[in-house]
């Protein structure tokens, strides 16, 4: 099996988006980007030309790894489409499905009377279908998804609607794994079934996933 992505480029994305609701506050999830992160170290190791798009997160850049940061669900979308074409696309990030449909300019105060706070959001633009969409598309799309039930059929549906090759499920909400952890398990979905990684570092589920991303490319290349 080979475990080389020599020659070929990697685009990953990684960590939370944040979406402003004023200058002071914002809607964002739990994301620490550490699964990303190591899945990018991982293509670099294995050889690959590694593009990475972080949300906000505290994090080094890995090795050799050109990395680009953003802050929206917008500002993610019009990156990864500015890094493609790629061979390879890897969509860890924890995107917002949803963002306010305005900023507001200045702090949001609590007025008088008032015993609560109406907000209209509206969707964001799907990254990873939108990859999967593209032309030239990637050889190989991943998507992630990360569940607090359901994960088996979840994982299945996202699959088929995104047109994906890969989805990567995993449970969150669990203390030690998922977002905020260093461990993690992933269910690797594709057409024909799943295999599980892990439970392990995060660092030793990345590189078995990018091995099995070059198996499937050279699987491909035959």
């Amino acid at each position: 099996m080979s475990t080389s992505l020599a020659g070929r480029r990697v685009l990953v994305t990684a960590g939370p988006t944040f979406e402003d609701l004023d200058p002071v506050r914002f809607l964002g999830n739990r994301s620490s980007g550490k699964m990303g992160f190591a899945i990018a170290a991982a293509a670099r190791r294995a050889g690959a030309d590694v593009v990475l798009v972080a949300g906000p997160v505290h994090l080094p850049t890995p090795d050799g790894v050109q990395r680009v940061d953003v802050r929206s669900a917008a500002q993610m979308h019009a990156a990864v489409f500015d890094a493609l074409p790629a061979d390879v696309y890897i969509g860890a990030a924890a995107v917002a499905d949803f963002t306010p449909a305005r900023v507001a300019p200045s702090k949001i105060k609590k007025r008088p009377g008032e015993d609560g706070l109406d907000l209209h959001l509206m969707r964001t633009r799907d990254i990873l279908a939108d990859v999967a969409a593209s032309a030239p598309r990637p050889r190989l799309v991943v998507g992630f998804a990360a569940e607090t039930d359901d994960v088996d059929a979840n994982a299945r549906s996202k699959l088929a609607a995104k047109r994906v090759n890969l989805i990567a499920a995993n449970r969150v909400g669990i203390a030690g794994s998922g977002f905020e952890g260093d461990d993690n398990t992933l269910l690797v979905h594709d057409a024909a079934g799943h295999v599980q990684l892990g439970p392990a570092s995060k660092a030793e589920i990345a590189d078995r996933l990018v091995a099995l991303v070059a198996a499937r490319l050279a699987q491909e290349s035959r």
